[in-house]
């Protein structure tokens, strides 16, 4: 299954490339991930979040195709166990369409971005920097995989 991770912003730290990168290249077999960097808006001062928050959505939403299952990454959203996790993406493999995982830039995802999104998911309650999520992303994505073809990588 194509999965695709759409993150705004363009300059990760090297560990963060790298981390991602491994489990990207571990995710060979029944799904293939793609990463798509989508630059951060201009913050020019107080109040300009917004303006800037629009403008990312607009490109995010962009690059959604409309067969695609959008997946936005916010802290209000749904949470998961790792099995449960892979449960759904079982399902979405099932259902056939293409996934793309949403990373929102500094403010966050514009409400036009949650609207699209079938699915708000949560990694957790707490607050992560933004290349942390992309490994934290992968890594679940590779362990539900692994799940699901009964690697031993997740030990309850």
């Amino acid at each position: 299954m194509r999965l695709r991770v759409i993150a705004v912003g363009t300059r990760m730290s090297d560990w963060v490339q790298a981390a991602y990168g491994d489990y990207a290249r571990r995710l060979r077999g029944a799904d293939t991930l793609e990463l798509i960097e989508v630059p951060v808006a201009r913050r020019s001062g107080a109040g300009d979040s917004a303006r800037a928050m629009a403008t990312e959505g607009e490109r995010i939403l962009g690059l959604l195709k409309a067969s695609e299952y959008a997946v936005a990454l916010d802290e209000r959203g749904r949470s998961f166990t790792s099995v449960q996790f892979g449960d759904w993406l079982a399902g979405r493999r099932q259902a056939g369409d293409p996934v793309s995982f949403i990373i929102g830039g500094p403010d966050g995802l514009d409400p036009a971005v949650l609207k699209r999104a079938q699915l708000r998911w949560s990694l957790s309650a707490l607050t992560f920097p933004h290349g942390l999520v992309r490994v934290l992303l992968a890594e679940q994505l590779y362990r539900a995989s692994t799940l699901l073809a009964g690697h031993p990588y997740h030990r309850p």
